[in-house]
């Protein structure tokens, strides 16, 4: 019979509950990126030292790594509020202006996918940035005035998965600026037995080690295995993550042991297949897949080039020996 107070305890989450459940708060919690959390851990000192908000911050790297997580980790640390935007839902000045002026002393504005932002409303966040203050133009054509808003001084935490995006002037007003880098498989194995304790889950050295081996180098995907695995868990083994049951639901996942999934399968084969290996244009992979160019750019690509499956090329992608062998197709002479 199953454990009905176990089945009560998943019940209570949902999947963006969890994500909030298991982020850590401080950056003692924080697993990873060591030399960007010693370099940050020193900075909030140093700026609370001089009573002072924090500089302003650029977070850059795949997706998955930690950005937003820092971001509430900068807030935290700095004893402070944080208010959250995404670049591309800043459409008019007027959305800029309502987001600022809400800003307490001190507070952090987080703006994630920053790259997206209109360049016209990256003109109004400079003096922002720089002088604390907001130049905004009203009225119609022929009577148009401007207005100056004094603002409270601010920590501006933007995030990016594309640095070269960025326009130069944007870039260059941010005082730290930090890289995110692929997890290690022990520091992947740490980030989810941490998540098994906060969510009471049992979970085995050997599962867990397996889970980190498939998460692409990325805690995000980590504990989104780790969610599902623990379904299977749930339903066939009273709720303990077993090997066995890691090993039979990533396989039932279509998770290879590199943590290549189905669609990571259908780029590598489209180019093998249908483009001789290439090299062929990031376009006419996407339209042969039925994917974003954005997303296989983002998502897919930076770890297809990580583990050496994939190279970029000044003609286009080019598929490796290694991915042949991974796929176990015969290369063409």
């Amino acid at each position: 019979m199953k454990d009905e107070s176990v089945v009560t305890n998943y019940s209570l989450f949902d999947d963006k509950e969890l994500d909030n459940t298991i982020r850590p708060e401080t950056i003692e919690e924080y697993i990873g990126q060591t030399d960007v959390k010693e370099n940050i851990k020193v900075f909030v000192e140093a700026a609370k030292i001089r009573n002072e908000p924090l500089d302003h911050v650029l977070l850059y790297g795949p997706p998955g790594l930690g950005k937003t997580t820092l971001a509430f980790i900068i807030a935290h640390e700095m004893g402070t509020h944080i208010k959250t935007a995404s670049g591309p839902s800043i459409e008019k000045t007027g959305d800029l202006a309502a987001i600022l002026s809400s800003l307490e002393p001190g507070d952090v504005l987080f703006i994630d996918e920053i790259h997206r932002m209109p360049r016209y409303i990256e003109e109004i966040l400079y003096p922002a940035m720089e002088d604390f203050s907001l130049d905004i133009i009203v009225g119609s054509e022929g009577n148009s005035r401007n207005i100056r808003i004094d603002l409270p001084p601010f920590t501006l935490v933007g995030a990016t998965t594309r640095a070269g995006d960025l326009s130069s002037p944007l870039r260059d007003r941010f005082g730290i600026i930090s890289k995110l880098q692929y997890y290690t498989v022990p520091e992947l194995e740490s980030i989810i037995k941490r998540t098994a304790r906060v969510l009471d889950v049992k979970i085995d050295d050997d599962a867990a080690f397996e889970l980190a081996k498939r998460s692409r180098g990325t805690p995000r995907v980590a504990n989104r295995l780790f969610k599902r695995v623990r379904d299977f868990a749930l339903v066939r083994n009273n709720g303990v993550v077993s090997n066995e049951i890691t090993m039979d639901a990533l396989d039932r996942l279509k998770v290879d042991y590199l943590g290549l999934d189905n669609t990571d399968h259908e780029l590598l084969l489209a180019i093998i297949n249908k483009f001789n290996g290439g090299p062929v244009g990031i376009e006419a992979i996407a339209s042969s897949i039925g994917e974003e160019v954005t997303t296989i750019e983002d998502v897919y690509e930076p770890y297809l080039l990580q583990m050496g499956l994939l190279k970029r090329t000044s003609r286009g992608r080019v598929v490796t020996d290694k991915a042949y062998d991974l796929l176990e197709i015969p290369r063409k002479k």
